[in-house]
């Protein structure tokens, strides 16, 4: 019976270990990283890897990474383009110039 149950139990620890070791990154991620990811994503309309990067954190923490996101990406594009974020935003957006 001992056996028995030894054996079980080096199968249940296997298991979990090989469940464990599939292949995928398993460290944590931050909101910033999943926001890039979730927004590269997006851009690519890849629903795996949204959908991979959204279980990265909770729904607030990514909403927060894609709004920072936007707005140095828009500050970025501005500099770039010597325009202001807002018209750089509207453009984006297509938009009529306010």
């Amino acid at each position: 019976m001992w056996g028995r149950l030894r054996k079980s139990g080096a199968r249940f620890l296997t298991a979990a270990r090989g469940g464990m070791n599939d292949g995928r990154d398993k460290r944590t991620h931050n909101l910033f990283e999943a926001a890039a990811a979730y927004v590269s994503a997006c851009a690519e309309d890849d629903q795996e890897r949204i959908d991979e990067a959204a279980g990265w954190v909770s729904p607030e923490a990514l909403s927060f990474g894609v709004n920072e996101l936007a707005c140095r990406a828009v500050i970025a594009l501005a500099r770039e383009r010597d325009e202001s974020p807002r018209a750089v935003a509207r453009t984006l957006l297509g938009l009529p110039a306010a």
